[in-house]
């Protein structure tokens, strides 16, 4: 089983190439554009765990170039494909619009016309939580309105999913599309909360707590998200239009200040705080209903957030010491 994992270099993607590298008889082909979003060392770190091992190999290369794409495809002839690259962050969106569209929108054009020329048996690919924007209900289901959201980057991930709709029902292509909610863990994100908040609160420095602490998170764990997106991969959708959407998230919002808390007794020291406003395109909370996950795969995240948030400071702490 040949898979195609795009955007390897990422936090999720390299998790990913990971678990697909441990089962036997799979190869694994990684692309990346590794750009400088945050730091490049970063993603050289997390591909240099997976190169060198049996079945793995690495492309540098970009998805908004149909030519490249379409070579790649065609030389390597693939049976899966998890497409995780894209241009992350809510915030980023707002000052620079231009490269979500180039490789959220153009990027994902190409996967999927290059899935559909190439006949690829289910193509599963990375959408958010973002997309429920300031969604009242909770917990947010697969059914609930998602067509307000609130940051440029959650538009191009909606669009994603309606793209992928679109070639599903013209084409019979199977595709998947994956609302991960706030991702953790080692090798995680340097943009992110946890990451942000454990280096200040290690260095003494002051963390920005914005809405004044009045946030809620499904702060789910990286082991969870990759046994969601393996089990996902084998449950090619059977429907007319075979279209799927799920929810990945650990089900249990957790309040910003408890998180803190947490981060502040496993560091073993108190953070400095500063108390803001909310910023433009963030949401109070984030809340995932995995009824339809747990379902169809039989399974859904859970792991407790003390757990979940020593194993990435551990992590942190020794990556942190050697750079």
């Amino acid at each position: 089983m040949k898979i195609l994992v795009t955007g390897a270099a990422g936090f999720i993607g390299r998790a990913v190439c990971e678990r697909l590298l441990g089962e036997a008889g799979i190869t694994v082909v990684a692309v990346d554009n590794l750009n400088d979003y945050y730091a490049v060392d970063l993603k050289h770190g997390r591909l240099a765990t997976l190169q060198g091992r049996k079945g793995f190999s690495f492309h540098k290369l970009e998805l908004s170039d149909w030519e490249q794409v379409d070579a790649l495809f065609a030389a390597e002839g693939f049976d899966y494909v998890i497409h995780l690259a894209a241009q992350a962050g809510v915030r980023y969106s707002i000052r620079n619009p231009h490269i979500y569209a180039q490789s959220n929108m153009i990027g994902m054009t190409n996967v999927l016309e290059a899935c559909r020329r190439h006949k690829i048996k289910h193509l599963v690919f990375a959408s958010s939580s973002s997309v429920y924007g300031k969604n009242a209900k909770v917990p947010f289901s697969e059914d609930d309105r998602s067509d307000e959201p609130v940051s440029f980057y959650a538009a191009t991930k909606k669009a994603n999913e309606a793209m992928a709709h679109s070639y599903a029902h013209l084409y019979h292509l199977p595709v998947t599309g994956l609302r991960f909610f706030t991702v953790y863990g080692p090798w995680g994100r340097p943009d992110m909360a946890p990451w942000i908040f454990t280096e200040a609160i290690l260095k003494g420095e002051t963390i920005k707590i914005f809405n004044h602490g009045q946030l809620q998170r499904d702060f789910t764990y990286i082991d969870d998200i990759t046994e969601g997106v393996l089990r996902v991969m084998r449950h090619i959708p059977q429907r007319d239009t075979p279209f799927e959407l799920y929810n990945i998230g650990n089900h249990q919002p957790i309040a910003l200040m408890s998180f803190i808390a947490c981060l502040e007794k496993t560091c073993g020291r108190e953070a400095k705080k500063e108390y803001l406003p909310m910023q433009d395109g963030d949401v109070p909370i984030t809340y995932a209903d995995t009824a339809k996950l747990r379902a169809a795969v039989g399974f859904s995240p859970d792991t407790q957030l003390d757990d979940g948030i020593r194993r990435f400071v551990d992590w942190y702490r020794d990556y942190s010491a050697s750079h």
